[in-house]
């Protein structure tokens, strides 16, 4: 008989792999995943660009990059079990100034010092070989950067969760966590409890939220930014082939605007970053003003805004 209640809090593609992974592995244990919208991975893991990066940015030797190459390797194999599409479509980062022709060749170094495979330098005769509208003074092509749509991942990592016994509870947000002596009492925002004898936190932009109900430090505190894309035409989309990004600046947290070929044969075109005036805030309309309040009294980001004004605003 299980003996050991377990609860995830979101049902995104981390919840999910956590409770796939525990219902799988724990024989003893009823896994239940809690989430509060009515269907799965509708924030942060159905609104991304869907590129499975392989692992050309992160320092050598870091968590990062480890557990990116790690992740390259789960996820492709996972997605070939699964019938997923994983497309290698490849990916160029173009050099177009002196000054990132050295940053470039960092990029090189780290990559070759991460383990991924097949990178090399173009020089400028030979980008369009990949990339027939493209021009650079020189780019590192990675030809196995990949895209996949990561809703068909989360609906896949929840099939096999329910086929191995696991619980999703849907509608569920999670407003109160106490914990007692030897077990953990969850409350939901209409009053519904649910008791389990541990509790995992995957809950996305709202992580810091609910630590904080677990007892855990005020700090780190999330702060929201959200990249607006525009979309190629679809008769103009042949124009990109894969993957084209530009080298990143090392001043700022972003990887700078790029074309992604989604797995759909679609074309992005961005993004750039801007403050969300909510958590969930993906159109300007969207504000919420609990959220807001927290972003305008956080200290880290009034020091982000002094440093950052300038471009922040342009």
């Amino acid at each position: 008989m299980p003996s050991d209640r377990i609860g995830v809090v979101g049902a995104g593609l981390l919840g999910l792999a956590v409770a796939r992974h525990l219902v799988r592995t724990r024989s003893d244990a009823t896994v239940s995943v809690l989430e509060k919208e009515r269907e799965i991975a509708l924030h942060q893991s159905g609104r991304n660009s869907g590129v499975v990066h392989a692992g050309i940015y992160y320092p050598p030797g870091s968590l990062k990059a480890s557990l990116c190459r790690r992740g390259v390797t789960l996820l492709r194999t996972y997605c070939e079990e699964r019938g997923i599409p994983y497309l290698e479509r490849g990916k160029i980062v173009v050099a177009t100034t002196s000054e990132e022709l050295a940053r470039l060749a960092d990029l090189e170094r780290r990559s070759r010092a991460n383990g991924v495979p097949q990178v090399r330098i173009l020089r400028a005769e030979e980008i369009p070989e990949v990339e027939p509208n493209v021009a650079g003074l020189a780019a590192l092509h990675s030809p196995t950067t990949a895209v996949v749509e990561y809703r068909d991942v989360a609906r896949a990592l929840r099939g096999d969760l329910e086929e191995a016994g696991g619980e999703l509870v849907t509608g569920f947000e999670v407003t109160a966590i106490r914990q007692e002596r030897q077990f953990v009492r969850v409350r939901s925002s209409l009053g519904e409890e649910r008791v389990f004898d541990r509790l995992v936190v995957c809950a996305g932009l709202h992580s810091d939220r609910l630590a904080r109900l677990a007892g855990d430090d005020q700090e780190p505190t999330i702060v929201p930014f959200r990249g607006e894309y525009f979309h190629l035409r679809p008769e103009r989309a042949q124009l990109v082939r894969g993957l084209v990004y530009p080298v990143p600046d090392p001043r700022y947290p972003f990887l700078g605007v790029h074309f992604t070929r989604r797995a759909d044969g679609t074309v992005d075109v961005g993004p750039n970053a801007i403050l969300a005036l909510a958590r969930e805030g993906y159109r300007w309309r969207d504000v919420n003003l609990r959220d807001l309040r927290e972003i305008l009294r956080h200290r880290g980001f009034r020091r982000l805004v002094r440093r950052y004004w300038r471009r922040g605003f342009a």
